[in-house]
């Protein structure tokens, strides 16, 4: 891509970006009101395209979304590193270059790929440009659905994410789809604060959702904590090539579903396939470099992505690839096996094989039940990192995005608490035994008596590893018969309030039917009255791992 300059008429300044196939001007504006701090802003970019013989539909006229992305980000560069109140940090400025650069290294990508004889022309431009109202419009019926089941004017963020589909967010950080997978308890209440303060009313015509859009861009364009994106990127490698189109075959698991909208399984869209390849010169070693649409969860490789199970990488391998074997993805940077529990890959990354056993206490905000003593057990089901996932169409997306979903919701509840690893079994966070008293047996018979803590079991139920195991043979591990839908569960047990004896089992089921997307099932509890919506709203905001505090303080004693 050449760069040409052009001092215009009053002092400022056009810069032309010209590829075989775009053009990109960007018009800057000098402030010159003070010339020893003169200072650069953008006016405008303006994006277009060269005519392709190879196009159906020439269009000269570029992306509004493209147009609107390339001068928010330039701008960001520009207020970085020229001088103001603040002082300037070289650091961030020169990781905002960087961005740019990589930003317009992707639309090289595109642009030569566009160039090509038979390539597809502007359509590797624009056909994500006009995907997005289809998935837009998805997002509003889903959004709908749920503001009109909870009698609510917009539809909870945090809920649309449980019960819905990520959400569809164009040019976040890459010139391309990202979608929002999901957001932790923390990450939603965090953003909806922001939005209550900030004044901004949502566009009608915008995603009926509570809150407003362009702040949730801001919010998530610097990767927070407890928010899991995925983008939508084409990506080049080199060696065999990845799960062609040709290979794809109908999926034998039930992702994705759409109970929301039923229209969305109609969505049937499959993306641009480079039909040729960058060939090495003749007389070149190097390797034939292949075009794969991947789902990248690194964030451009500044993240690590997502920790995932065992049993729902057998998920997403089902979706991908049904009749293949995901092990050859780990030489090329998809996937990271790891030998380790994948509980203790979450909890403990630094260290993961030193401990299986896990103790946290979870405090009651106010003081209303004894500390919680958290026991985990990690289940023997090694871990994964989920990096980048091949794609041929919006249902693997779709399908692999739930299960990805499944596994966050799992992620960010014990990630509520903040766990030590037990190094040995014989260590007791428990205090040294005294001899009881007469009064302290009576109040213990009574049930008057309110202990220190109170010990509490946690454990995700396994599926068949057996029958989950990522590695085996295809013919092994597959059916023809589509597999049943698996929803992540964790249980909770703990004592029943004195004078009662016996457990309280208390399992927390992630249904995207439910009007939460969560379902409270209690088992025990002799004598206590609750409700379930309550317990459900508990586990929305965050309380999932202080249910048993909650469960007792309703008890009754006799």
């Amino acid at each position: 891509m050449e760069s040409f300059k052009d001092d215009g008429r009053g002092g400022n300044i056009t810069v032309l970006f010209g590829g075989k196939v775009l053009v990109i001007d960007v018009d800057l504006a000098v402030d010159q009101r003070h010339p020893e701090k003169r200072r650069l802003d953008v006016v405008g970019v303006k994006t277009s395209y060269a005519a392709t013989n190879d196009s159906a539909n020439n269009n000269s006229n570029g992306s509004p979304y493209l147009d609107k992305f390339l001068a928010g980000s330039i701008q960001r560069f520009l207020s970085d590193v020229q001088d103001g109140d603040i002082p300037i940090d070289i650091v961030v400025a020169a990781k905002r270059a960087e961005l740019i650069l990589d930003q317009l290294r992707y639309l090289v990508l595109l642009d030569g790929l566009a160039a090509k004889k038979g390539g597809g022309g502007v359509k590797w431009f624009v056909d994500l440009d006009q995907l997005f109202p289809m998935l837009e419009g998805l997002a509003k019926e889903e959004a709908v659905v749920i503001a009109t089941s909870l009698a609510q004017p917009n539809a909870p963020l945090d809920i649309l994410l449980h019960r819905g589909h990520a959400l569809p967010i164009p040019y976040l950080n890459c010139p391309s789809l990202s979608f929002l997978v999901y957001l932790s308890p923390a990450a939603y209440l965090s953003v909806l604060f922001q939005n209550r303060h900030s004044g901004n009313l949502n566009d009608p015509s915008q995603i009926p959702m509570d809150i407003d859009i362009a702040l949730l861009r801001k919010y998530l364009m610097y990767h927070p904590k407890g928010a899991t994106i995925a983008t939508l990127v084409l990506s080049t490698h080199s060696g065999p090539q990845l799960f062609p189109a040709a290979m794809s075959l109908p999926s034998l698991t039930p992702k994705p579903i759409f109970p929301l909208a039923l229209k969305g399984s109609e969505l049937e869209h499959v993306f641009l396939e480079a039909s040729t390849m960058l060939q090495a010169p003749a007389d070149s070693s190097s390797p034939v470099q292949h075009y794969t649409w991947v789902l990248d969860f690194t964030a451009g490789g500044h993240q690590r992505g997502v920790i995932m199970s065992q049993s729902r990488m057998r998920d997403i391998e089902t979706i991908v690839n049904p009749l293949g074997d995901m092990s050859t993805l780990q030489s090329i940077g998809i996937l990271a096996y790891q030998p380790a529990s994948w509980v203790s890959l979450l909890l403990n990354p630094e260290n993961p094989l030193s401990s299986d056993k896990y103790i946290a206490t979870y405090q009651s905000p106010g003081r209303m039940h004894p500390p919680l003593i958290l026991r985990l057990t990690a289940p023997d089901e090694p871990g994964f990192i989920i990096q980048k996932v091949p794609v041929h169409s919006m249902k693997e997306v779709w399908g692999i995005l739930e299960v990805v979903r499944d596994q966050c919701w799992l992620n960010e509840t014990l990630l509520s608490c903040q766990w030590s690893a037990v190094m040995d079994a014989k260590s007791s966070d428990s205090p040294k035994e005294t001899e009881a008293t007469e009064e302290e047996l009576d109040t213990i018979l009574t049930g008057a008596m309110v202990p220190n803590r109170i010990p509490v079991n946690l454990y995700m139920p396994l599926h068949d590893p057996a029958t989950d195991s990522i590695f085996a043979s295809a013919l092994e591990t597959m059916s023809i018969v589509q597999m049943p839908s698996r929803r992540p569960r964790i249980v909770l047990t703990s004592p029943e309030r004195p004078p009662m004896s016996g457990l309280v089992e208390i399992s927390v089921v992630y249904d995207e039917t439910k009007p939460r997307g969560i379902c409270v099932e209690v088992n025990g509890a002799m004598g206590a009255e609750f409700n379930h919506h309550e317990l459900e709203e508990v586990c929305r905001r965050g309380g999932t791992l202080g249910l048993p505090g909650r469960i007792w303080i309703k008890s009754q004693t006799s």
